[in-house]
């Protein structure tokens, strides 16, 4: 034959091979968490679905805990096209698409209904084809969670005590500016560079949602616990605009369709945040056995200074039901 494309199907089919072992295409995907997390559970769905959805004919590697970089890298690798997907919470994206940074305003939203609701509606819809100017193409909005926060120095129950307090705070600077005016000393950071600085107090504390939390294992570095809910996260597929282009329809559909389907498993997995708890003080203590320690929410008790915080919901104003159950 002189068309040697069409010799090696025919050497494929002979031996009795799936002609898309042929034309697999490998692509790779990152979070800046561990697996053992929400934001893990959505790449391995992802990973699983698309090659469920295209018969094999893509196949993505996942790849955990900041081992491609940071978020903000590896928003910048798939732009550039280095690397083709990522799973990134919102923190860095409005320094890629400054349209995002309203969805970062603190108590933005009555709860996770509400900005569900938000999100999967013409207006979160809309903010989605923000992104193709910019060379990605925006395939789901995730679920990160509601932002609570974590220190080493003292209870937080009401706004004063975050007053001097030094928190890292994620490359974004809606966060940064809001932080500020609580008289916290902002601290931008990396989330694979948190633990260490945790560790060796260069920051006192951080905010992150409960899975973050758990999966970092930030109690070993951090005394207190607040559930202040004072930001719902989202977080976004993102694929490199020239890749999803080079796509058949059906397989961006099928690309498409995964990311929906690795969405509704990550939320799942994600701990709901406990509203009544919102203006209350909590605190963690640890449990070890062996070699492993397990996260326990110890105390949820009604701070006499509560009333001065903003809840996130008339619930957690009104209600005198402690909510912090045992979890691990």
């Amino acid at each position: 034959m002189k068309n040697p494309r069409l010799a090696l199907s025919a050497l494929v089919l002979a031996l009795g091979l799936p002609l898309a072992a042929m034309a697999q295409t490998n692509m790779k995907i990152s979070i800046s968490v561990a697996q053992n997390s929400h934001q893990g559970v959505g790449i391995d769905t992802l990973a699983r679905e698309v090659e469920k959805r295209t018969n094999g004919r893509y196949k993505i590697q996942t790849f955990y805990s900041g081992s491609l970089g940071g978020e903000r890298e590896s928003i910048e690798a798939v732009q550039l096209g280095t690397q083709e997907l990522t799973l990134t919470s919102t923190g860095p994206v409005p320094n890629f698409v400054p349209a995002a940074r309203i969805l970062d305003i603190p108590f933005l939203f009555r709860d996770k209904a509400h900005a569900r609701a938000v999100l999967d509606g013409p207006i979160g819809q809309d903010m989605l084809k923000e992104f193709e100017s910019k060379g990605f193409k925006a395939l789901a909005w995730a679920e990160n969670g509601v932002r609570h926060m974590t220190n080493s120095k003292r209870p937080v129950n009401a706004p004063d005590d975050l007053k001097g307090l030094k928190m890292r705070t994620m490359e974004n600077p809606v966060h940064v500016a809001a932080y500020k005016g609580f008289g916290i000393i902002t601290t931008p950071m990396a989330f694979p560079e948190v633990f260490t600085a945790l560790q060796q107090g260069t920051v006192d504390g951080q905010e992150n949602p409960l899975s973050v939390i758990m999966a970092a294992k930030f109690e070993q570095v951090q005394k207190h616990l607040s559930l202040t809910g004072h930001v719902y996260s989202p977080a976004i597929f993102l694929m490199n605009k020239a890749a999803f282009d080079k796509m058949t329809p059906a397989d961006q559909q099928a690309f498409l369709e995964a990311a929906k389907e690795a969405t509704r498993a990550s939320t799942k997995t994600t701990p709901r945040a406990w509203p009544n708890c919102a203006a209350r003080a909590c605190r963690w203590s640890r449990t070890s056995t062996s070699r492993s320690s397990r996260l326990r929410w110890s105390r949820c008790t009604p701070s006499s200074r509560s009333s001065s915080a903003r809840p996130t919901s008339t619930a957690s104003a009104t209600s005198s039901k402690p909510a912090c159950a045992a979890s691990s």
